[in-house]
């Protein structure tokens, strides 16, 4: 009979290093797409369905935002401008130090962190905040760390606080946007519900792009 190496690690440590492996697998992906100057989330134009919710028919009053992957700035000095109070994480120090010149520049004030948008205990993320915003940030998350995702931002969100999430949906694995397994399985509005609870879903728009992508609109409950 085989006696059980003493050595052998258990497969929650395999478990373990695999998901360190992948989380780190996505940074350097990240700081690549930026060390490149072609990251295809960040560019350089506030999108319209955010326009939309801070300055259409029905907007939100000015609160306090959080935005989730802000790479180099460009949507939190939008909001800062039109009276929110900003705090932005991005993971990526150079996309963050990018944001900082950029909202100096601009005379506004941001709250900006470097670090992981699954971690803001962390990094002492305040709230709590009426608004948070994603532009490709949480369909770019490993799948083990979206529920310390979504319950950091339910711990900080206010009564009534709004979620606006864009994202790609699911993709074939090894297609040249989806060369990590997380990204490839995307996010859907299932997922959402299911990960979000105390928040309603209440509105799933198609986007523009050549690859399926939305716009998800969540509530947190009063």
């Amino acid at each position: 009979m085989n006696q059980p190496n003493a050595t052998q690690k258990p497969d929650l440590d395999l478990t373990t290093t695999q998901q360190d492996q992948e989380e780190e697998s996505v940074r350097r992906a990240l700081e690549g797409y930026y060390h490149a100057g072609k990251a295809p989330w960040d560019t350089g134009v506030t999108p319209p369905e955010l326009v939309a919710l801070v300055e259409g028919h029905g907007a939100l009053p000015p609160g306090r935002a959080l935005e989730l992957g802000c790479g180099t700035g460009t949507n939190a000095i939008y909001l800062a401008r039109h009276g929110w109070e900003v705090t932005a994480v991005d993971l990526i120090d150079s996309a963050v130090g990018q944001a900082r010149e950029k909202s100096e520049a601009a005379r506004v004030a941001v709250h900006l962190l470097h670090g992981d948008a699954t971690r803001l205990d962390e990094l002492g993320v305040p709230g709590p905040f009426d608004l948070f915003f994603d532009l490709s940030c949480y369909c770019g998350i490993p799948l083990h760390r979206r529920d310390a995702y979504a319950a950091g931002l339910t711990h900080r969100a206010a009564p009534g606080a709004r979620l606006l999430m864009f994202g790609y949906g699911p993709e074939p694995l090894g297609s040249s946007t989806t060369e990590i397994t997380s990204w490839a399985a995307g996010a859907t509005a299932d997922e959402l519900r299911a990960r979000f609870p105390g928040w309603e879903l209440i509105d799933v728009t198609p986007g523009t792009n050549s690859v399926p992508t939305f716009w998800f609109t969540l509530r947190r409950d009063a």
